[in-house]
């Protein structure tokens, strides 16, 4: 292998044809399932909006539902990728600090939980960035 090259097989995989579509996939699809599970259990997505006081929470529940299903639907769709992926990128920006306020926690074990919890939403909101920025450049390219 030559200085500045990839290995073969790391070539392969980037250069399959539904690497693209299963890497969308693998970031979007917890939102997927969740938007799928509230719809599914509407009871269940309104308490957990009152849990997180969200007022009124039925129809935070509803948004919530809403940008679960259609962020990764449009992402996967390959479709206004910048749109979906920044739905899901403002939504977990949000949700990270509603649901993970480690700074307003005392030290222990829920405090350290919350700390990972928030700064792994960070990291996903980083996917989307990223998610965004290889749609547009493929489509630069094109």
């Amino acid at each position: 292998m030559r200085a500045g090259q990839d290995p073969r097989f790391v070539d392969a995989i980037l250069e399959w044809a539904p690497t693209w579509f299963i890497a969308r996939l693998m970031l979007v699809g917890a939102y997927l399932l969740g938007g799928v599970v509230k719809l599914s259990d509407w009871p269940a997505a309104v308490a957990e909006q009152a849990h997180f006081g969200m007022t009124p929470p039925a129809l935070w529940a509803g948004i919530t539902i809403a940008i679960e299903l259609v962020g990764p639907l449009l992402i996967l769709s390959g479709r206004l990728i910048w749109l979906g992926a920044g739905m899901l990128g403002v939504f977990t920006l949000l949700a990270a600090f509603t649901a993970n306020a480690f700074w307003s926690m005392p030290a222990g074990a829920e405090r350290f939980a919350a700390t990972n919890a928030f700064f792994e939403h960070i990291g996903l909101i980083g996917g989307f960035v990223l998610a965004a920025l290889v749609a547009e450049q493929a489509k630069r390219r094109a």
